[in-house]
This record gives C-alpha cells, sequence and structure tokens, in this order.
C-alpha cells in the first residue's frame, strides 16, 4: 500500500488529511457551525426561491415599458408615476390600514380562543387544534363568496333582519367597501394568528400564576401582569403573520370591496395583467415591500420599547 502524502506546516509534517479532520473536529465541538450546517440547504432554498425572484423583481422596476416592448435601459419613470399619482399613494395608504385592522381583528378574536386551548382545556387539546383548521379543508375562493353571500343586499344578514322587522330596506354598507374585506380577511387569517398565541401562552410557567394569586392578585390583574407581557411573543409574531401578507391580497377585495374596498394588491394585479405593464408592476410590488418592511420594523421597536420600559 502507499504511504499517505504529506504536506510541510510549520511544526513538521502532517497528512494532507488534516485539514478534513481539523474541520470535522470544528463541526463537532462548535455548536453555531453545527447548527449553520443544518440550516444551510434551507437558507440556501430560500435564498434562491425568494432571494432571486425579489432581485429581479427590483431590476425589472427600473426598466419602462413601451407597448408591448420592455426597454431595458435603467430609468426612474415608474417610481415617478407613483410618486405623481395620488390615487396610487392612496390605495397604498388604504392597504396598510386595512390590514392593520385586519391584524388588530384577527388577534383580538384568536387570543381567547388562543386563552381557552392553552389554560381550560384538559384534555384532547390536539383535537381543538384540529377543529381550528376545519375553514382551511375548503377553498380560499369558496370561502370568501360564502361571506359575500352572507353580507350581500338579500344575503343572510339583510334577508334575517328583514324578515324580523328590524330593518325595512337591506343595508348597503355590509358589502363592497373596505369594511366586507376587514371582516372577510380576518375570517380567513385568524387561524393563522390562534397558533403562535397559543404556542406563547401554552409555555407559560403556571407557578408564576400561582404565585400572583398568593400575592393577591385578581384574575383580571394576573391576565395583565403575568399572561399577557408572557404572550406578547406570540401576538407580535401573530400580527406580523396576519398583516405582511393582507397589504398584498388582491381576491378578496375583488370580490367584497367593490371599487371603495379596491387596494394595492389589485393595482398590481392589473398591471402585470390586463395592462400588461411589468415594470410599473415590479415598482409598485418594490414600493409595497418597502412601505410592508418599515411599519414592520417600526412595530418590532416599538414593542421591543415598551417591553424594555416594562422590565
Amino acid at each position: 500500500m502507499s504511504e499517505p502524502t504529506a504536506v510541510s506546516t510549520g511544526s513538521g509534517v502532517a497528512p494532507m488529511g488534516t485539514p478534513l479532520r481539523w474541520w470535522r473536529r470544528l463541526i463537532l465541538r462548535n455548536e453555531a457551525v453545527r447548527g449553520y450546517t443544518l440550516l444551510s440547504p434551507t437558507l440556501f432554498l430560500m435564498t434562491l426561491a425568494l432571494g432571486a425572484p425579489v432581485f429581479f423583481l427590483f431590476l425589472v422596476s427600473f426598466f419602462t415599458q413601451d407597448l408591448l416592448e420592455i426597454s431595458t435601459d435603467f430609468s426612474l419613470e415608474n417610481y415617478m408615476s407613483f410618486l405623481g399619482k395620488e390615487n396610487y399613494q392612496k390605495l397604498l395608504w388604504r392597504s396598510l390600514k386595512v390590514s392593520g385592522f385586519v391584524t388588530v381583528l384577527s388577534v383580538v378574536l384568536a387570543y381567547p380562543m388562543a386563552y381557552f386551548i392553552a389554560f381550560r382545556v384538559r384534555k384532547n387539546k390536539f383535537a381543538w387544534l384540529i377543529l381550528i383548521t376545519v375553514p382551511f379543508w375548503t377553498s380560499y375562493l369558496l370561502r370568501v363568496f360564502a361571506w359575500k353571500i352572507v353580507l350581500g343586499h338579500n344575503g343572510v344578514i339583510n334577508s334575517g333582519l328583514t324578515e324580523l322587522g328590524f330593518i325595512e330596506e337591506p343595508l348597503t354598507f355590509l358589502l363592497y367597501n373596505p369594511f366586507a374585506v376587514v371582516l372577510t380577511l380576518a375570517h380567513a387569517w385568524a387561524a393563522f394568528a390562534i397558533m403562535p398565541i397559543y404556542v406563547s401562552l401554552e409555555k407559560i410557567d403556571r407557578s408564576l400564576l400561582e404565585a400572583a394569586r398568593d400575592l393577591g392578585d385578581g384574575p383580571a390583574m394576573r391576565f395583565w401582569r403575568v399572561t399577557l407581557p408572557l404572550s406578547m411573543a406570540g401576538v407580535v409574531a401573530a400580527s406580523l403573520l396576519v398583516f405582511i401578507p393582507t397589504v398584498g391580497d388582491f381576491v378578496t377585495p375583488t370580490m367584497v370591496g367593490g371599487p371603495k374596498g379596491t387596494l394595492i394588491g389589485n393595482l398590481i394585479q392589473i398591471q402585470f395583467g390586463k395592462a400588461n405593464n411589468w415594470p410599473l408592476g415590479a415598482a409598485l410590488s418594490v414600493i409595497s415591500l418597502i412601505a410592508i418592511t418599515a411599519v414592520v420594523c417600526a412595530f418590532l421597536w416599538f414593542t421591543k420599547r415598551v417591553r424594555t420600559q416594562e422590565l
């Protein structure tokens, strides 16, 4: 058998396999390196599947559309078009407001349910969690269309109130406005808000609640001083899970929003579809992404500051 090849080092001669053994020892001994090694396939896939499309979207936003041809010359025309049209700015602002209301309503509806499962349900918690996902067993479009039937001119609410004699004419404010968009989106995303809040509530050490009770705190004070602060991580996670995707939603505003409920997602969808103006659609997408990032960063900074002051 041939002898292993050796290389010269500062202290003598070492086998060629030494660097490999050193790297292997580093992975096995260093927990952080081992963790990044395990995450590397996922990080690579996320970078390829998410980072690359965002990069090309950002690149295309500096192109211009001339009828059916796209000019690749660098231009700020699309961004100047957004700044020069007040309607575009109003749509973005309306989208942020609607998503904010949806987030607040979703968290308000989700927190009691998560609290009930975490603290009141003793057996079959898994079954309760499965029941939360029941609405997802049907198509999202069907759920939105169901709300359209409920809120419609001759829908369940108007027909029921008319039969009971509470109203003489159907209520017109239930459908084709931001109210219908907020209500439908809150129902669609409530389950996504329940899960992170439930996880944070489930992790709370029950001995802390017992200590607060022994010190004389009632149920309301125990919730305000112990349960709510310790579950804020779940509330923040739920808020982000709901707010970020609902800003760009265009299906729900199209079906139940009407002209008054149109959001920035509808405008972007039109640019990529009927208008066939991909550069402008890309610029609007980038602007929306920047606005969402700014709002999320401000929200995280605010929550961190509040928690720091509490501590």
